[in-house]
């Protein structure tokens, strides 16, 4: 499989640096002063999102040959993402 920079990796990225963030440093400004003791699982959690993050990234990869309509639909998900995010915020 040819490596191909898309922003569903730039997203599994963020969450790998995330999950390493919260496991080495365990901040208290991500997990808030009543989850301390629960940073290791929630660093699990970030890595879980970072694996379907990828996964997703290599199901529209066969979906969508073409770099363009890749980079289209991937931006088009991450938006809807962010949207719902805050909707349901």
């Amino acid at each position: 499989m040819k490596l191909r920079v898309t922003p569903l990796n730039f997203a599994a990225l963020f969450f790998v640096v995330l999950a390493l963030i919260t496991w080495i440093y365990k901040p208290i400004a991500i997990t808030g002063r009543e989850l301390a003791n629960w940073t290791g699982t929630i660093a699990i959690i970030f890595l879980f999102f970072a694996l379907s993050t990828f996964l997703l990234d290599g199901i529209f990869r066969n979906f969508f040959p073409q770099k363009k309509t890749l980079w289209t639909v991937e931006f088009s998900f991450l938006a809807i993402t962010g949207i719902i995010y805050l909707l349901v915020k």
